[in-house]
């Protein structure tokens, strides 16, 4: 009976924490492919030939993660849903492992943006939940379906559907919850300041400039603020500066500072400007400083004294309203 009762326990927190690890990286799945872009570098696991396919791998494995959690849950295929369970603990074991022992990844992104654990930490938490999976391995006659054959047939399905309307939306849009300390409401500023116990403040390498100036007091002090910011133009769809030329004009009028920010190089940025008869000049960024800003390239962004007031995808630029 206490058997039975501990692996209810356990079979609950494994599947609720697997289920909660996918969603909050469902909600922003390219913020785990940036991730896997970091392993797959040269200076990491060096599989450089897996960089373009980071955002539909980190997609798959995200998809994975929150069915799995579902499934061990609802009680679906016990066996072969805990098997596939240890299987994927094995791989997180691995690289944050990895991370933490030749500390090249300083943040795994095993919860997102929603919560940020150390390395050793991160690593020792998935040996803990592999010690969980592995007494449910060991249990699995305990393990039995909670719902109607129906259900636990269903709800897996019903949750694979949604996490894939999820993860289109997202990417047509922006993520449907922000963890960042860019979001709406936050304070740039205010997120520059050191937090007792991290290394880092929340907002760091936020630099704005040109070839001669440092900008980013300016931009931070002024009332109106558009950016619009493409971290790399090569990668960028150009074809929205043609809709985002009238958008800047329209702000420029209402009083509005408008810069593109980029990490390409200017010259890249004038051939544009020159194609597109573009009337706002382009400042320099650090390339992970954008992509953490907005998940959109081009993404635009509206600042009041360095506090966020909106973030769109180009692609929503029709529903911008400039006041």
């Amino acid at each position: 009976m206490i058997l039975k009762l501990l692996t209810h326990i356990t079979r609950i927190l494994v599947a609720a924490t697997f289920i909660f690890s996918g969603f909050v990286k469902l909600v922003d799945p390219i913020g785990s492919a940036i991730k896997f872009d970091e392993y797959f570098s040269e200076e990491v696991l060096n599989l450089t030939f897996l960089i373009p396919y980071a955002l539909p791998f980190s997609i798959v494995l995200i998809l994975v993660e929150l069915l799995l959690g579902v499934m061990l849950l609802v009680g679906f295929k016990p066996k072969l849903t805990t098997w596939l369970t240890a299987l994927l603990m094995l791989v997180f074991l691995f690289l944050t492992w990895y991370s933490a022992y030749y500390d090249k990844v300083t943040d795994c992104g095993c919860f997102g943006d929603a919560i940020k654990l150390s390395p050793w930490a991160t690593f020792y938490k998935n040996i803990a939940f592999g010690i969980l999976i592995v007494f449910l391995l060991f249990n699995l006659k305990h393990i039995k379906p909670w719902f109607g054959k129906m259900g636990t047939n269903w709800i897996p399905f019903i949750t694979l559907l949604g996490g894939l309307f999820i993860s289109y939306y997202v990417l047509q849009h922006l993520p449907i919850i922000d963890f960042r300390p860019y979001a709406i409401g936050k304070s740039i500023p205010e997120g520059m300041k050191y937090v007792d116990g991290e290394d880092f403040p929340p907002v760091h390498d936020f630099i704005l400039e040109n070839d001669t100036d440092d900008l980013t007091e300016t931009i931070l002090e002024a009332k109106k603020v558009l950016l619009i910011i493409a971290y790399s133009l090569n990668y960028s769809e150009l074809n929205a500066f043609e809709k985002l030329k009238s958008l800047a004009e329209k702000a420029q009028k209402q009083g509005y500072i408008v810069y593109t920010l980029s990490a390409s190089s200017m010259d890249e940025y004038k051939m544009l400007q020159e194609q597109y008869k573009l009337s706002f000049d382009m400042l320099y960024c650090d390339e992970t400083t954008l992509k953490t800003m907005i998940r959109a390239n081009p993404g635009i962004m509206s600042l009041e004294k360095g506090t966020v007031t909106g973030k769109w995808n180009w692609t929503d630029i029709d529903k911008i309203s400039i006041k």
